[in-house]
């Protein structure tokens, strides 16, 4: 595991964290010792905590809090993710006294957007990158406010497989009935309980998905949108605009200036 800190100031720190992976096995409980917000940039892991566990991937990250214990394995391979810790005063300034739950965060499109500018603007810390911050936490705070509340168990684990069937683009996930199929339920079953589950219809999920890849090919400086709409599985341009318009509040275009070098 290597570490690159991005910034840091007496208020917070934002650090660049990449694991090569190859671990699928858990490792031993690893105490927090700061408030701490953890985004996933590329890849996934899976994560226990002491009342839920979770696959940690670009639409799902997690809080966490000085005394939490968590469990991590690296099934899949590596990962990349963006730790930004807060100190005890800035955290409380910041929240409104918010309570301390470590808690998983819905990473929606508006969140990783964020996530990508405050990246961008860590040579300022004293204002840029202190008013991403704060942007960046009210929206992560949003995204926990109503927990999912999904059944846990064989659910849970249902859609976790189905998760990281679209994360892996396996052929299967294609479509809804032969991912049902691959894993062993009917599509009925799958659609309610991954909604169940997550909070999102598997369909929206998707589209979270195409809308990250879509995110880093506009970053890699990508200017064709008809053909990245073909790339990334949209039927036209105009379907890549809906969706990310509806993702990011935000066309293409619009994103696109908003990541150039």
């Amino acid at each position: 595991m290597s570490r690159t800190v991005v910034a840091e100031s007496p208020e917070f720190s934002v650090v660049s964290v990449r694991c090569a992976g190859g671990h699928s096995g858990w490792s031993p409980p690893e105490p927090a010792d700061q408030h701490q917000v953890v985004l996933v940039r590329s890849g996934r892991f899976r994560l226990r905590a002491e009342a839920w566990g979770s696959v940690i991937e670009p639409a799902t990250g997690y809080l966490q809090h000085p005394g939490d214990e968590m469990r991590y394995a690296h099934p899949a391979g590596g990962d990349a993710c963006t730790a930004v810790s807060f100190a005890p005063h800035f955290w409380n300034e910041a929240t409104d006294g918010h309570p301390a739950a470590a808690l998983p965060v819905r990473v929606d499109g508006r969140i990783e957007l964020a996530h990508r500018g405050l990246l961008r603007s860590s040579a300022d810390a004293s204002f840029a990158l202190a008013e991403h911050l704060v942007g960046l936490l009210t929206e992560v705070l949003r995204q926990t406010a109503v927990p999912v509340r999904g059944s846990g168990g064989r659910g849970r684990a249902l859609a976790d497989q189905a998760r990281e069937a679209l994360l892996a683009d396996h052929p299967a996930a294609a479509g809804l009935v032969p991912l049902a199929r691959l894993l062993g339920v009917t599509p009925s079953h799958l659609s309610r309980v991954f909604r169940r589950e997550t909070g999102v219809t598997l369909s929206r999920y998707r589209n979270r998905l195409r809308v990250t890849r879509a995110l880093d090919r506009l970053e890699e400086g990508a200017d064709d949108l008809a053909a990245l709409a073909a790339e990334l599985g949209f039927s036209d341009q105009a379907h890549l605009t809906r969706t990310m318009r509806a993702e990011l509040g935000r066309t293409p275009a619009a994103v696109r200036r908003l990541l150039a070098p």
